[in-house]
């Protein structure tokens, strides 16, 4: 699905700045990873590189066998089967949660409002966005704001999908909610045909993941780490580790 060799990552304000360098990783049909880092780390501008939204400063970076970025119309198809979702959701507010949602498909297959109904609507029953499908975002919570990112980038039903932060500023009852539902993306949920999804979610702490079976990395001074599988975090005695496994108990 992806396959970076030696890639160098700049920042998304000044791409000749560099903030992850010499990234050689492999994502396998089916994974799920979890990106760790403190703020300041690169998170973002990292995800932002592998959404494509920019092209990396150095180093080879194919998506499905394509070399990214992908910006050419014919070979749009490869880029679609991939979805992003913003950590501040990156909606637009004079847009209705309905329309933010049904967005992608009208603009990339053309579909009047009638036709994008039957898509958008099992979304808004799966994300608990119903009641509020006629407001904008900005009279809703930042809770409610980030599924709505989630179903948009969701409602092309891509391959992969990247997650930024999806956790930071959430209430406890939100977390638990995104913890379950990206965990039932991965396996195959009803909501895209029972199609599992290959996933990578960035995080600054590890506790909410602790104990299920994701591959884990970690970026830290300009260096992507991958660790391995939580028996690898645990026995794991570095700085950046334990910095990221506290990092709940200090915000708390």
């Amino acid at each position: 699905m992806i396959q970076m060799q030696q890639v160098t990552v700049g920042s998304m304000r000044d791409l000749s700045t560099v903030v992850v360098e010499e990234v050689s990783w492999t994502v396998a049909p089916g994974e799920y990873w979890v990106i760790a880092g403190l703020q300041g780390s690169g998170k973002s501008d990292f995800m932002m590189m592998t959404a494509g939204l920019m092209p990396p400063a150095d180093g080879n970076y194919l998506l499905f066998g394509e070399p990214m970025p992908i910006f050419e119309e014919a070979r749009l198809e490869a880029r679609l089967r991939l979805g992003l979702v913003f950590e501040t959701g990156q909606l637009f507010n004079h847009l209705t949660v309905w329309e933010n949602i049904a967005l992608p498909l009208r603009y990339h297959e053309n579909l009047t409002k009638g036709a994008a109904i039957p898509e958008v609507q099992p979304l808004l029953e799966c994300l608990e966005l119903e009641a509020w499908s006629d407001s904008t975002p900005g009279a809703i919570s930042r809770n409610w704001q980030k599924r709505v990112g989630l179903a948009r980038a969701l409602v092309l039903n891509p391959d992969v999908l990247l997650v930024d932060n999806p956790l930071i500023g959430l209430d406890l009852r939100h977390i638990g909610w995104w913890i379950d539902f990206l965990q039932q993306l991965s396996k195959g949920h009803k909501l895209l045909g029972g199609k599992p999804i290959t996933l990578v979610v960035t995080t600054a702490d590890l506790r909410p993941w602790a104990g299920q079976p994701h591959r884990f990395a970690a970026l830290k001074n300009k260096r992507f780490s991958v660790v391995g599988g939580w028996a690898e975090i645990e026995a794991e005695s570095g700085e950046l580790v334990r910095e990221l496994l506290m990092a709940h108990a200090r915000q708390g």
